[in-house]
């Protein structure tokens, strides 16, 4: 049998990865789990600050890790990290298994030059953040987070039914979407039932004949900004877009415009867009992610009053759960059946 070591945490359980495995393989792997305390306490990020070796989104003690995984040639893990140092003391790997949609908590340099297979689990949680994204840009444009907010103060807000404060209805608005991959393409497919406007900015793709048909428009980023009613952010974080949602970007928006961000902090200026709502510049935000998780107590976008915030949870759901366990043993059962794997990064 070959071993196997697994290494999940609360939200990507290891009974669920062995489970799976077992179900695709049966009894030619046996396997030992390890279980981090994410999302109870927070993970590493390496966007702001130097992390472990440049690693970026990680949890897990190096010389834990090391000692769980021992010689054990196949790796499952979603957040634990694995640098060059780490490798080095772990000859025994071959492949490892990403439960993620970027392996940023692997040094991928280190595993190609060591001759370490990584494979992930892209799209795994894109039908989660495509929906949450719509109930996001719902939540701002039609005040439910402010009357929320001030029911639980105990006040009663009938001016949001004012002319001048109100929200339109998603039907008449321009919705833009920067980034048309795994989770892009599904907002745009939800928001066609919606009946609003839909452009696309993303240098990197084409529309389908299915895009051209229900009237969605592929556009530059300028083009975009200056034209949407709602901005929705879904591009991955890579040299070129780090900050490019910046000063200069939120100047092109148009006034009265919102802002939702369900991908990454690091892509965005916080400071910039704190002064774009302070000045009315943007009618509102709706912020999942952050470029320094857990937000800092002080921070002042969470003084602002017409921003809507959640803490990183767009992807949680059972469903992201289920297919990364499956797509994790999927690439296991072709490991040892000889095949190549299906999304080797």
């Amino acid at each position: 049998m070959t071993e196997v070591a697994i290494i999940g945490d609360r939200f990507m359980r290891s009974d669920l990865f062995e489970a799976a495995l077992h179900a695709a393989v049966g009894d030619q792997v046996t396997c030992r789990s390890l279980d981090l305390p994410w999302p109870d306490q927070p993970m590493q990020h390496g966007y702001q600050v130097p992390g472990l070796d440049g690693l970026k989104e990680y949890m897990g003690d190096p010389e834990a890790v090391i000692a769980h995984v021992g010689a054990a040639p196949i790796l499952i893990t979603h957040l634990a990290p694995l640098s060059a140092r780490m490798m080095d003391r772990l000859p025994s790997l071959r492949f490892v298994a990403v439960s993620r949609g970027g392996p940023v908590n692997i040094d991928m340099v280190a595993a190609r030059e060591r001759g370490i297979t990584v494979v992930n689990t892209p799209g795994r949680n894109a039908s989660a953040v495509a929906e949450f994204c719509i109930g996001a840009i719902l939540a701002e444009t039609r005040n439910i987070t402010r009357g929320h907010d001030a029911l639980r103060r105990g006040a009663w807000r009938g001016d949001l039914y004012r002319a001048d404060v109100v929200g339109d209805e998603l039907s008449a608005l321009t919705v833009g979407v920067i980034g048309y991959g795994q989770i892009g393409t599904r907002v745009v497919r939800l928001l066609r039932a919606f009946g609003c406007r839909v452009l696309v900015a993303d240098p990197y793709v084409q529309l389908t004949a299915m895009d051209a048909v229900d009237g969605v428009r592929l556009v530059d980023r300028d083009s975009l900004l200056a034209m949407a009613d709602v901005v929705t952010l879904h591009a991955r974080v890579t040299p070129e877009t780090t900050g490019f949602i910046d000063r200069a970007a939120f100047a092109r928006m148009k006034p009265g415009a919102t802002f939702v961000n369900t991908a990454r902090g690091p892509m965005v200026d916080y400071e910039a867009l704190c002064d774009a709502l302070e000045t009315g510049h943007l009618r509102g935000a709706m912020l999942e992610t952050f470029a320094v998780e857990p937000v800092p107590p002080d921070w002042r976008l969470l003084t602002l009053p017409n921003v809507t915030l959640t803490p990183h949870i767009a992807g949680a759901s059972l469903k992201t759960v289920t297919i990364a366990a499956g797509q994790t043993a999927e690439e296991i059962r072709r490991l040892l059946a000889g095949a190549p794997p299906l999304h080797p990064c």
